[in-house]
């Protein structure tokens, strides 16, 4: 029971309330508000010292405490060898290590040695005088703790004189306190992301688990027991195959090494930088890089090793191996499905499957390719295209009557109107090259095609030659005609159609070679 959360006044009335008063324990306990057992080990240690309450009452505080938990008796020179509890304290750091086993690997080196019980009592109260962060546990390549640092460093422009200041990301691992630190310009997603990747390699490996602060890069919703984690933070967790496990909201003892690693950044390398002026963000990197060597091969007061020594003996033989190729940036965002089956990224169009219109799916962006995913499941994948206000769009993703459209050409419509007869091939061929593009007349000769399954090819024939003689040079002359039955009719004079002249006509020639032009159905 530790004496320090009860203070010698509750040990006296305890005394008292048994000695003078003769109260029962119960009534003791109700008194003090002590459990049972504290109650009997106060009176224990008390008749074990044959103290009477006259006594007590002309002890000190300080001489009733020295004479109720005397402190542990010192071993005598020359007596039995005391372990190395530095050693003892970082071998508990490797995973399957524990105190019975190294007493055991103590008692065999010295067969006269303390027993168990004792070895383990001077242990704790060896570790008793270490810093708080250090009495957590944490195993080799368990923990990686990260956070940024509260000072930030100016980076000044060449050109403009513009400064601007430099966020300082720090990441320790918990069982060697081996600490890295970047300069980024942001504590935004794609900084955050981008420290984590160089954080892994600089590590030469990756640590099961990853404990961040809540900061909305990495959390999205904070929460006591079950916090969202960003989604291209968990997608990068998965890539190396951690865990995150995110520190209370307002909990820094669950992130200490994190908050110890910053102290010493913030002390070690941004102080000695204080004086000094960087023009870049990469000139900045590199003094932190020089600085952070001193840093991690300083010896730690207590165990007597250096940051990297520890690495390299607890922490480098437990990482997990890095993937074969590091994790890509990747941007996550909703967007709904327009009445053209395109969803929009950044100006660009992207064509998905033609069912989908309407519905509200997840986007995912890397440098090089667009993806998108309904309930987790992929159904459009592009090559990423930067240019705004334009189209990708895939055949299969339209429905059969654009895919029939798209793949129609002007060579392709003058070929299908021969088939008809000479006059509608001309009628189709005059179209097109009355319009400024091509495409702009496709509607008009898709038109006449639907005509001729109407009409039959002979009258579509005639209607077309009709239509020539009169120059009615467009869909709805043909249709007209053909409603009226002036097909039927026969000609007064065959009139040849005369060429168009205008400056953006081609000519009649130009259609002798497929020309297929970029088409984007609505």
């Amino acid at each position: 029971m530790p004496r320090e959360r009860t203070s010698m006044r509750k040990i006296r009335e305890v005394l008292r309330l048994k000695w003078k008063l003769g109260l029962s324990y119960r009534q003791i306990e109700r008194s003090v508000r002590l459990g049972h057992g504290t109650v009997c080990a106060y009176l224990r240690r008390a008749k074990r010292e044959a103290l009477s309450w006259e006594q007590v009452e002309r002890l000190s505080d300080a001489e009733l405490e020295a004479r109720l938990f005397p402190p542990p008796p010192r071993p005598a020179a020359g007596g039995r060898a005391l372990p190395d509890w530095a050693e003892v304290h970082r071998e508990l750091k490797r995973k399957g290590v524990t105190l019975s086993l190294l007493w055991e690997e103590y008692r065999q080196r010295h067969p006269q040695g303390y027993g168990y019980s004792r070895f383990c009592e001077l242990y704790r109260s060896w570790e008793g005088r270490l810093d708080v962060c250090l009495r957590q546990h944490y195993e080799g390549g368990e923990k990686l703790l990260v956070d940024y640092a509260g000072h930030t460093v100016e980076v000044v422009d060449r050109d403009s004189g513009q400064v601007r200041e430099a966020q300082i990301f720090v990441a320790a691992l918990g069982a060697s306190n081996f600490t890295y630190a970047e300069a980024t310009w942001s504590q935004a997603v794609e900084d955050w992301i981008g420290s984590h990747v160089r954080t892994f390699e600089a590590l030469g490996g990756v640590s099961e688990l990853v404990v961040p602060d809540n900061l909305k890069s990495g959390v999205t919703k904070p929460c006591r027991y079950e916090p969202d984690v960003n989604r291209t933070y968990a997608e990068l967790a998965e890539h190396y195959g951690v865990a995150v496990v995110p520190a209370r909201v307002r909990k820094p003892r669950d992130k200490a090494k994190a908050e110890s690693a910053v102290l010493q950044v913030e002390r070690w390398i941004l102080a000695r930088l204080r004086n000094e002026r960087f023009f870049s963000l990469g000139e900045l990197n590199e003094r932190i890089r020089e600085l952070l060597v001193e840093l991690n091969e300083r010896p730690m007061k207590v165990l007597g090793l250096s940051r990297r020594q520890l690495f390299e003996q607890v922490d480098r033989p437990a990482l997990r191996p890095l993937p074969e190729r590091p994790y890509e940036m990747a941007e996550w965002r909703k967007v709904r499905v327009g009445p053209d089956y395109h969803v929009e990224f950044e100006g660009h169009y992207y064509s998905v499957p033609y069912q989908l219109v309407g519905d509200q799916l997840e986007l995912r962006a890397t440098s090089r390719v667009v993806e998108v995913l309904d309930r987790g499941k992929r159904v459009a994948a592009h090559r990423r295209d930067r240019r705004r206000g334009r189209h990708t769009t895939l055949a299969e993703h339209m429905p059969k009557a654009h895919q029939a459209y798209v793949e129609w050409t002007p060579r392709r419509l003058v070929e299908w109107a021969a088939k008809t007869g000479p006059a509608t091939a001309e009628l189709v061929e005059q179209i097109l090259l009355s319009r400024v593009h091509p495409q702009q007349g496709f509607r008009s000769c898709l038109g006449l095609m639907r005509l001729g399954k109407r009409y039959g090819a002979e009258r579509l024939e005639a209607a077309c030659r009709r239509a020539l003689s009169i120059r009615g040079l467009s869909y709805k002359s043909v249709q007209s005609i053909l409603e009226t039955g002036l097909d039927r009719e026969p000609l007064e004079e065959p009139v040849e159609a005369a060429p168009i002249e205008h400056g953006n006509v081609r000519g009649a020639g130009y259609y002798g070679a497929d020309r297929r032009d970029e088409v984007r159905p609505c």
